[in-house]
Formats: C-alpha cells, sequence, structure tokens
C-alpha cells in the first residue's frame, strides 16, 4: 500500500461514524502527532472519503496541518466500508494490557523523562498503575507485606515547577511518607 498525502480540505468525513472524540482526546492524538509525527495515516476510499481516522484528521487541523498522510483503500463496497469505520475502531478496544509489564514500561520511560501524559493514560490509571510498593509485596527480608485494609492510599497533587516539586517531596518525605515524584 503507498501513502498519498491529500489536503485537509479535501477529505470528507464520514457522517455515519459512530466513533466519538472529546476535545481533551483530539489534544492527546496532536500531542502525540507533535512528538512522535503522522506515524498511523488515514485510510480513505476513492473519493477522499474517510473510512479510519476521524480522531486523527481533527488533530491534524488542530495542529494547523494543510495536508496528512493517507492510505487509499480501494475495492470495497460501501457496505465493507461502513463495517470497516466500526470494526477498526472496536478491534483495538479488544486488546487488554499486562499490568505489571505496563508498570515497568512507564517507570523506565519516566526515568528517561518521558512526559507520560503523551501515553493518554489518565492521571487516575497512572496512579493505580505505579502504585507504591511500601506496604505490600515482598520485604527487604522477601517476606510477603500487605496492607491492613488491602488498600493503597495516595494522592497526586501538582505543583506549578519542578523547584516547588522537589521542596513538596523532600517535606513530605521528612515527615515519613513514601514519595514518588512524577511528571504529567
Amino acid at each position: 500500500m503507498e501513502i498519498v498525502f491529500r489536503s485537509i480540505s479535501a477529505l470528507a468525513a464520514r457522517e455515519s461514524n459512530s466513533r466519538t472524540h472529546s476535545e481533551a482526546q483530539i489534544a492527546q492524538i496532536a500531542a502525540s502527532i507533535k512528538e512522535f509525527g503522522f506515524t498511523n495515516p488515514i485510510l480513505i476510499d476513492e473519493n477522499d472519503m474517510l473510512i479510519a481516522g476521524h480522531g486523527r484528521l481533527r488533530a491534524a487541523k488542530l495542529l494547523n496541518r494543510a495536508n496528512v498522510p493517507c492510505i487509499v483503500l480501494t475495492g470495497l463496497s460501501d457496505v465493507q466500508k461502513r463495517a470497516y469505520v466500526i470494526a477498526d475502531n472496536k478491534l483495538a478496544l479488544n486488546a487488554g494490557w499486562d499490568d505489571e509489564l505496563l508498570s515497568l514500561e512507564i517507570n523506565e520511560l519516566m526515568s528517561f523523562g518521558v512526559t507520560i501524559d503523551l501515553l493518554g493514560f489518565e492521571d487516575a490509571e497512572i496512579a493505580k498503575l505505579l502504585q507504591d510498593t511500601d506496604g505490600y509485596g515482598e520485604s527487604e527480608n522477601g517476606e510477603e507485606k500487605t496492607l491492613a485494609d488491602g488498600v493503597s492510599h495516595q494522592v497526586i497533587v501538582a505543583v506549578c515547577s519542578e523547584s516547588e516539586q522537589a521542596r513538596l517531596l523532600s517535606r513530605l518525605e521528612q515527615e515519613g511518607y513514601k514519595c514518588r515524584a512524577l511528571m504529567f
């Protein structure tokens, strides 16, 4: 398949597209395109009608792009196009996560300074994935530890600068709290 570039103004969004995109998600897609490039072309038919990529098209408009990369799918019937619009979105949703591997990967990416909000997770999801192991898991001598109520309690605090984050982190650690600095 060949990637072709089309003017955004030449592309027509499919009115029957049942997939919705919030403004926040469009901003996430735009941030991803800005950081990594336009790595996932928009799928169109022979008449420049979108089949897949409505969110990417809106993100490209937000970024004031004139042209976007596309793949032209030929030979599909109208019914096949309509079915693929749904299948393209739903099949990705059917996948799951290995939470342990995902947590390790996110922690490592954070250590390299990757801005975590580029990954598309909500703050609460990140907090759950990056649960502090103090109080459960294995202790230093290898014995299993558990919290009295079996729950890890966490607070996410947003600060305005890295120096403010360092001061707050230091103060909380002095008070005996186990802390981890995150950048969202």
